[in-house]
């Protein structure tokens, strides 16, 4: 499919990638991503010709997934019985690799939801500093800053123990 001239194909897995590791749900990252690609194509007119068209489409996904999270913050959340069951059936993996995993996965949910998206963003994407900062309407250093904390929070708690809190003065 081509929007603006360009091949949005190529966005696309992107935004997958970035929607499985936001919301751990194969048919809900696949839900927030129709549904930023569908505000895109709805908003098609406002994309400004030149500019950077991923940083757009991750800034409208952002914007999705915050509504999104908004609205079920409102609603009860609903557990299917099978769920439940199988949950306490299944058994722990005994693969290395698997388990880091795992740890990491849990690692990055104790992170705020801000740091965990920059990181996301930063790690997982690849994308810049200043392309964070524009999808998520926040200035550079606040990205850097909250880069910082989320890779500290995450290599102590890999460690094994728990972040300090340190305070610098600034004059």
């Amino acid at each position: 499919m081509s929007i603006f001239g360009i091949e949005l194909e190529v966005h696309i897995a992107s935004l997958r990638r970035y929607a499985r590791a936001l919301v751990r749900d194969r048919g809900d990252a696949d839900d927030l991503v129709q549904e930023a690609l569908a505000r895109a194509l709805s908003r098609a007119d406002k994309f400004v010709s030149g500019t950077n068209l991923r940083a757009w489409l991750f800034t409208i996904m952002h914007n999705v997934h915050i509504n999104q999270v908004r609205s079920r913050a409102a609603r009860p959340v609903e557990v299917a019985v099978e769920d439940v069951h199988e949950a306490r059936m299944s058994e722990p993996a005994n693969q290395e690799a698997r388990v880091e995993l795992g740890e990491m996965l849990r690692v990055l949910d104790t992170l705020p939801a801000e740091q965990r998206q920059v990181l996301l963003l930063v790690a997982l994407e690849g994308l810049k500093y200043e392309e964070v900062a524009a999808v998520l309407e926040i200035p550079v250093g606040t990205v850097m800053s909250r880069l910082s904390r989320a890779r500290e929070a995450v290599r102590v708690r890999l460690a094994g123990g728990t972040p300090a809190v340190t305070l610098r003065r600034v004059k």
